[in-house]
């Protein structure tokens, strides 16, 4: 049997907490949570870092405003670094046209994540944050065998055919023996601007049933609303500000 690959950091790198971010499909707002979570850690004073490892769907860098390239120092590779500080390394920062498909088959992929969890001079970092790709595929297997995980947090909206894919990424994280953190449901709800009611667009949440079967505490549900994707489409995702982010860090630390 063929052994399987650690990848370690670099000798320049030293962090103390690896969160994997996950969805059992695409669609659900896993990059924004990301994005969300990473802003909210930095605002509290953390040193933060985010790892874009949808490398065929990479968005990380335009919620931030990030355009420009990765730089090398010729031994590394130094990660971009957002307004606010936060670090970060996606496919998009190495690639001159933003638009070019990337057309890359598995081990090719496998080995650009390692690259950029080894090969990149993270610093002193508190948390770093991995972008997953949808589903439970080859970067996920990956990701869960070779990375030192901390733990996982699965986002999920609240349709009924997401919420069963979303079991698969938690059968996986039990599987693989790997600690899940929390839940988070978007587009959990809408509430009306006009008359203040609130609309289960996507249908009942199912979220508590998954995380009291999980023994899972830590849920964060965030509500449907136009500014968010205003504040990503700007560039401007670290300056979003949303309470329940912040009660569910406070949980996420004490679980770590």
């Amino acid at each position: 049997m063929q052994a399987i690959e650690k990848f370690e950091f670099n000798e320049n790198s030293n962090v103390k907490n690896v969160i994997a971010v996950v969805s059992g499909k695409g669609g659900v707002g896993k990059t924004f949570t990301t994005s969300v979570l990473a802003s909210h850690l930095r605002r509290q004073g953390y040193k933060v870092g985010v790892l874009d490892a949808d490398i065929t769907g990479p968005s990380i860098p335009k919620g931030f405003g990030i355009d420009e390239l990765a730089r090398s120092n010729g031994r590394e590779i130094l990660p971009l670094v957002s307004k606010t500080g936060i670090e970060i390394i996606s496919v998009n920062s190495i690639l001159e046209n933003k638009t070019t498909p990337v057309l890359w088959r598995a081990p090719i992929i496998n080995n650009a994540i390692n690259q950029f969890f080894s090969q990149v001079r993270w610093g002193n970092l508190d948390y770093l944050l991995i972008d997953m790709p949808p589903g439970t595929g080859d970067v996920s297997l990956t990701v869960f065998q070779s990375m030192p995980l901390s733990g996982v947090i699965i986002v999920s909206t609240p349709s009924d055919l997401v919420t069963m894919i979303v079991e698969k990424a938690v059968t996986m994280a039990k599987m693989m023996s790997i600690k899940i953190l929390g839940f988070i449901e978007n587009m959990s709800t809408f509430k009306c601007p006009n008359c203040g009611e609130v609309h289960e667009i996507f249908g009942p949440s199912h979220i508590e049933e998954i995380a009291k079967r999980e023994n899972v505490k830590n849920i964060c549900k965030l509500p449907i609303d136009e500014t968010f994707s205003q504040y990503v489409d700007k560039g401007n995702v670290e300056f979003l500000e949303i309470p329940q982010v912040d009660k569910f860090i406070e949980d996420l630390k004490n679980g770590l």
